[in-house]
């Protein structure tokens, strides 16, 4: 694939994972309901792929049925604590906190599965981190409702993270059409259940609301269907890095259609939390060169 290619699809990716949060603020619906319908409907668009492996769901073990359970209840807590995060502070807070999702996996990498963690990299994720304070408490005066979603924010990282490890470490044998399928139905059905507890009426919405049902399903889950292909040519730390376009993409977004325009402290705790992210993941890529030449001085000795 030529690089004109690869680039152009990752702008497109940019812009399909920058609308999602603009969707949720343009719904009235409850977040639940809005991840409940949205991962059902990404089932839906699954479904040709899932015939075509569905082979392979007979060879998925009890483990990776395990695993698979805990994947989409953790898939579905992000979606619900991200979206609910939306109706209390700003898409450009909550996106922002959200970009810290590689220095959080990097942590849980270092707590689960004791990997290594270079003074450097501390110092990167520091800068980030301050950013997060910044953004998270500076907006304090607006409201305890805006602070409630920033934390929201946060807690829907720490959670998409969990969904990460578990697939990186659990189910690398499933293949990955059968594997988003399965894990977007249990978290469907995860939301679908505290529904119908929470007593959430299930139907009843209206023509616009569906629509935004349908975007959601559509744009975000074409974006991580591109990512998945673009694995195959680009390493994980350039996918990683043009996530950090969200946040942006979002945040110019919420002020040509919602209005929201972004205050001095979402401005300036922003700069630090992508220049922090951003050094972080260059770090990381120059981690991985080293350590691919190192194999291959190996492979050439032996």
């Amino acid at each position: 694939m030529r690089a004109s290619t690869i680039n152009g699809l990752l702008v497109i990716t940019i812009v399909c994972i920058s609308l999602s949060a603009i969707f949720v603020k343009l719904s009235d619906a409850p977040s639940t309901i809005m991840v409940m319908y949205r991962m059902f409907l990404g089932c839906l668009i699954l479904v040709p792929f899932l015939i075509k492996h569905h082979q392979s769901i007979f060879r998925i073990t009890r483990k990776e049925w395990l695993a698979l359970f805990f994947a989409g209840f953790f898939l579905s807590a992000h979606f619900g604590l991200w979206f609910e995060s939306l109706n209390h502070t700003t898409v450009a807070s909550s996106t922002l906190i959200l970009a810290l999702q590689p220095a959080i996996a990097l942590i849980g990498g270092l707590i689960f599965f004791k990997e290594k963690i270079k003074l450097s990299t501390v110092f990167t994720l520091s800068i980030a981190f301050i950013g997060v304070v910044i953004v998270g408490g500076g907006n304090v005066g607006l409201g305890q409702g805006v602070l409630l979603g920033n934390f929201l924010s946060l807690l829907s990282v720490f959670s998409v993270v969990f969904y990460l490890l578990i697939g990186q470490r659990n189910v690398k044998s499933i293949n990955h059409w059968v594997y988003s399928f399965i894990v977007f139905f249990i978290a469907g059905a995860t939301m679908a259940v505290l529904n119908v507890i929470s007593s959430v009426p299930l139907t009843g919405y209206s023509t616009h609301d569906w629509l935004i049902f349908i975007l959601l399903a559509i744009f975000p889950t074409g974006a991580h269907i591109i990512y998945n292909m673009l694995l195959n040519y680009v390493s994980t730390t350039t996918v990683s890095m043009s996530t950090l376009g969200e946040p942006i993409g979002a945040s110019l977004l919420a002020i040509v259609v919602l209005g929201e325009m972004l205050t001095p402290v979402e401005l300036s705790g922003g700069i630090l939390i992508i220049v922090g992210i951003y050094l972080f993941l260059r770090n990381q890529s120059r981690t991985d060169e080293v350590l691919e030449e190192q194999l291959k001085t190996l492979n050439n000795e032996t």
